[in-house]
């Protein structure tokens, strides 16, 4: 089955490269093997962060940890970079979807009778517990901060611009207020050691203080 996994793999990036319009169908058992193998490396390499300088890891030290063999990893990617970039990729594209998942499918957005349950902000900052610890508690991803506060920040723009598109307030300072406020909350969970779950088990007062971060009318 590894061998018919490559050869699938192989014509796929083939396909891809000579200008393919429209992907070929991949049985759906190969799929999973191609994300599971994905998976297992990413989450070797953040394990190997936590001890490890990035700059000192190998490729070796990867694949060992993962179970797998160099050419696995080299099937999916050309170079250790690159599979942290698709683990940042991942991060921001799931925090985009937790920030959204509450309205997504809303035409009338109403904070007042939103339920901590229906939060998902939090429930994606426990899925990715050991990316956000790097990220809090070394200097490993030294500056992504700084881009979870820029994706938040546009969020909360689009959210405002939605909102009140006549406003006078400075939707900068607004936007800016509110990424900071729910960074810095996660930033004291991760530093408390996750030490209490999320919502809706989650504190009362920081429970209360996140919907005081995205205060505003309902969405129309």
């Amino acid at each position: 089955m590894g061998n018919v996994l490559f050869i699938n793999e192989l014509f796929v990036a083939f396909y891809i490269h000579m200008g393919g319009s429209t992907m070929p169908e991949i049985p759906a058992d190969i799929d999973r093997r191609i994300l599971r193998s994905k998976g297992v490396l990413k989450r070797s390499l953040l394990t190997l962060m936590q001890s490890k300088k990035f700059k000192d890891i190998t490729i070796t030290d990867i694949v060992r940890l993962a179970g797998l063999n160099r050419g696995t990893f080299y099937r999916h990617y050309q170079y250790k970079e690159e599979l942290l970039q698709e683990i940042i990729d991942d991060v921001i594209t799931d925090l985009i979807a937790s920030y959204r998942e509450p309205y997504k499918n809303a035409e009338i957005f109403d904070l007042q009778n939103l339920t901590s349950s229906a939060i998902k902000v939090f429930d994606h900052v426990a899925k990715h517990s050991h990316f956000y610890t790097l990220i809090v508690k070394s200097n490993v991803l030294s500056g992504f901060q700084g881009r979870i506060c820029d994706e938040l920040k546009k969020l909360a723009l689009q959210d405002f611009i939605n909102c009140r598109p006549n406003s006078e307030i400075n939707t900068e300072l607004y936007a800016s207020y509110q990424a900071y406020a729910i960074l810095g909350m996660i930033v004291d969970w991760v530093n408390s050691g996750f030490l209490n779950t999320a919502p809706p088990i989650w504190p009362n007062s920081c429970w209360h203080l996140f919907k005081l971060s995205r205060q505003m009318p309902s969405l129309k």
